[in-house]
């Protein structure tokens, strides 16, 4: 096994193999991952890009759409593939992986597949430390697509430099999307499946409802799986000036408290409370408050 200091050697010299290795220990938290953060000489101006939406929105489709277009760039583009954990066998299906095997032999490509380990937005502590090790990597651009659990995705705002928000002419009420915090953290959003019937109407909306935005926020049309519309949206997207400074506190902020979290739950692993629950469950003087009183002393 490498020290820690060849590792983060061979992850600087574009070492995917090391890279995976060094992924593994951090969503583990096996020995020496710690020491790997500390040691982590992260790359701030490598542009973290949040894909996010309601599921069926075709948030891969066009992750995929992009790997295309910005690998033809001769970018180095990695992405985080954010699937959810299952709340009954604690397992997750990892199914980006397999929908984005074309790109597995692209040298200039590297995907990696993680699960949300029960978070409710969708977004783990872990997946903030994976990122950061991805910013040590060399990469151009990083790409987080994570699970599309609609009202609680705005976790993703504490974690991307720049948010994309996909939906689709179908999603239904607009008003709807503003109830889910989803049109209050997009920095762009992208009507996907843009050749159904309702899309030119469904657009002209949201550019109606985000003209009340601080910030100008573009509404882009595609049809991910035949490459339409995505040029445009990566010619707006590699010519912004990433507005860091002023995300720069807020980032770092909610990376914080989620890392502390995290370190503060460390000891709560959710099998064995589901085992001790499952001990007394049947009881019939059973209290869930007070067998969290007693679990917690």
């Amino acid at each position: 096994m490498k020290t820690i200091a060849q590792y983060l050697s061979a992850i600087q010299e574009g070492d995917y193999l090391s890279l995976a290795r060094v992924l593994t220990l951090i969503e583990n938290s096996l020995p020496g991952s710690s020491e790997i953060l500390k040691e982590l000489v992260i790359n701030q101006q490598t542009p973290v890009i949040g894909i996010t939406g309601p599921p069926g929105a075709g948030k891969s489709t066009l992750v995929n759409a992009m790997i295309d277009r910005l690998s033809e760039q001769d970018k180095k583009i990695a992405v985080l593939a954010v699937d959810p954990t299952s709340p009954f066998n604690l397992g997750s299906l990892l199914g980006d992986r397999v929908r984005m095997s074309a790109h597995f032999n692209k040298p200039n490509v590297f995907i990696r597949s993680v699960a949300t380990r029960g978070s409710v937005g969708g977004l783990s502590a872990k997946i903030i430390e994976m990122t950061d090790v991805l910013k040590a990597a060399g990469f151009d651009y990083i790409i987080v697509e994570t699970v599309g659990v609609g009202q609680s995705e705005i976790e993703i705002a504490g974690l991307a430099d720049i948010t994309m928000v996909i939906l689709v002419p179908e999603a239904g009420d607009e008003i709807q999307h503003i109830k889910s915090g989803l049109m209050e953290i997009g920095d762009a959003f992208v009507v996907n499946k843009a050749d159904r019937e309702g899309a030119d109407s469904f657009a002209n909306q949201l550019k109606k409802m985000l003209h009340q935005r601080v910030h100008a926020v573009p509404v882009f049309k595609t049809v991910a799986d035949k490459q339409t519309g995505v040029n445009e949206l990566l010619a707006w997207l590699t010519g912004l000036e990433i507005r860091k400074n002023e995300k720069k506190l807020f980032l770092y902020t909610e990376k914080a408290f989620k890392l502390i979290q995290n370190d503060r739950m460390q000891d709560v692993l959710k099998t064995e409370l589901q085992q001790k629950i499952a001990e007394v469950l049947e009881q019939k003087d059973f209290n869930l408050y007070r067998f969290v009183g007693a679990y917690l002393k």
